[in-house]
């Protein structure tokens, strides 16, 4: 699965930070709603935000070294999906207004580090959220995984999506496209049987 999961990054490198060489000049739309502006800005939930990543790792992992059909399906739905996501951040730019951080604790400073690094654009729809939809569907229907780790990976999807909220790096239109997207990707890919036209290219079998 070696191959897959450089397809997958290189891709996602691509689509994130490519992109933006492309969409710099152009004019980025805000979804931003009402219901965005009554859901407060929690600093602390900063550390779901950015320990995601430990829990991206772990589960990408699961999901690869499932039986060849599922695995190649999961990384397959997961290809196409950052596809689709670099297409949506070339033809629709995004971006949305952050709050001006005021604090000096440890979460408020790690939060300004965020927004340094991060600029606010290609947002539409959520990587983060992807992923972690992703992660969830990794080990929900895999019979191998104890019950309370999929129960504690659905609950560790849905954390990571609240965060992307609660940290104002996306609005609510971003989370449900990343939800969306994952699992239209993956039904699509199962259902259309890409899953063994992808294992054919990557393994010659």
């Amino acid at each position: 699965m070696r191959l897959p999961v450089i397809y997958s990054l290189l891709c996602n490198v691509i689509a994130y930070n490519g992109t933006r060489l492309l969409t710099a000049d152009q004019f980025h739309y805000d979804l931003s709603g009402r219901l965005d502006e009554w859901i407060p800005f929690v600093p602390w939930t900063v550390t779901i935000y950015l320990g995601c990543y430990a829990f991206w790792f772990v589960n990408y992992v699961i999901g690869c070294r499932q039986e060849r059909e599922r695995a190649f399906c999961f990384m397959g739905a997961d290809l196409l999906a950052k596809v689709i996501c670099m297409l949506c951040f070339l033809l629709f730019p995004t971006t949305n207004t952050r709050p001006v951080i005021e604090g000096t604790s440890v979460w408020e400073e790690l939060m300004r580090f965020v927004y340094r690094v991060d600029a606010a654009d290609n947002l539409f729809p959520s990587i983060h959220c992807l992923m972690g939809w992703f992660c969830f569907i990794a080990v929900r229907n895999n019979e191998k995984i104890p019950g309370w780790y999929r129960g504690a990976s659905l609950l560790m999807a849905v954390c990571i999506c609240i965060s992307t909220l609660t940290t104002k790096q996306h609005v609510l239109p971003d989370v449900i496209a990343g939800i969306a997207l994952a699992e239209g990707s993956h039904l699509l890919v199962k259902k259309s049987g890409a899953a063994g036209w992808y294992a054919s290219r990557i393994t010659g079998l």
